[in-house]
């Protein structure tokens, strides 16, 4: 009777693990094609972002003259981390690794909550710095797997306005970067103030009319520019965790592929055993017969 209920046990054991399998495996398959079009969506906008920051560029290192403040580097007594992670979980580190980098920056770079504030896309992001009473200034949930830029427009208005209106004084986005399917880079980069406008117009040779004047141009286009490249951090982003959960799928399903392996070989022996204890039992019976 024991050998029975072992077995019994085992044979629940490998189909609860067959069922589980089912599911990893279907994840797997919804992610992939998810990252496949998040991909392209990612690699589509390049274009825009190149020649936005082509134009912004040319003239911010043309006219010297033009202030803004999203050009001046001031001192910084507050700054502003904008970070990217997912509403769901089982994208095996595709959070974990953006928050803990952004955690370990702020542990290190700042005595007080009041030298800091964080802007976060995502629940798990959201839930991660209120339980550790860090300050969430603005956050957006239940972001679109293929977001558009209306989704993020707000969020980034309201962001690049906040470094305008002095309420900090420098913002730094992490997320990761999509290197490819099986390859995501915790990514860090400062957005604002933008002090590189001069080394990015040494590479572009285009020259430019402008009406009513450059100033007037810039005021319009900084703000758009620096919306831009949150949108291009946020598509990058979406690419890297589609990516990360199919492959954290995989893995999941290929585990329960050696479960069931292993299960498997336990049931046989185990059943093994039963027949060989049954036939034993019979013949130490017909001996006693005799």
């Amino acid at each position: 009777m024991k050998s029975l209920a072992s077995l019994r046990d085992i044979q629940k054991r490998i189909d609860s693990t067959s069922k589980t399998k089912q599911i990893t495996k279907a994840m797997e398959m919804v992610s992939a094609s998810k990252m496949s079009k998040a991909e392209e969506n990612a690699k589509r906008f390049v274009p825009y972002s190149e020649k936005i920051q082509e134009v912004v560029a040319s003239i911010a290192s043309s006219n010297m003259d033009a202030v803004h403040p999203m050009l001046e580097k001031r001192d910084v007594k507050k700054t502003g981390y904008f970070v990217i992670t997912s509403d769901r979980g089982l994208a095996g580190a595709y959070n974990s690794g953006v928050l803990k980098k952004l955690y370990e920056t702020i542990q290190s770079r700042h005595q007080s909550t009041d030298e800091y504030t964080i802007i976060v896309v995502g629940r798990v992001g959201y839930e991660f710095f209120r339980k550790r009473g860090m300050p969430v200034a603005k956050s957006i949930l239940g972001m679109s797997d293929q977001p558009n830029f209306n989704d993020i427009k707000d969020l980034a208005s309201e962001t690049v306005q906040m470094f305008v209106d002095e309420e900090i004084d420098e913002l730094t986005i992490y997320y990761n970067h999509y290197k490819s399917a099986i390859s995501q880079i915790v990514t860090s980069k400062q957005l604002l103030p933008l002090t590189d406008m001069e080394e990015k117009a040494t590479a572009s040779t285009s020259q430019y009319e402008y009406e009513p004047n450059q100033e007037q141009i810039l005021k319009v286009l900084l703000p758009q520019y620096a919306e831009s490249l949150i949108y291009g951090a946020l598509l990058d982003g979406k690419a890297s965790e589609h990516a990360a959960r199919m492959t954290a799928m995989r893995n999941a399903t290929d585990n329960a592929n050696e479960l069931i392996d292993d299960l498997t070989l336990s049931y046989n022996r185990a059943r093994q055993a039963a027949i060989t204890q049954e036939i034993t039992e019979i013949i130490g019976g017909v001996a006693a017969l005799e």
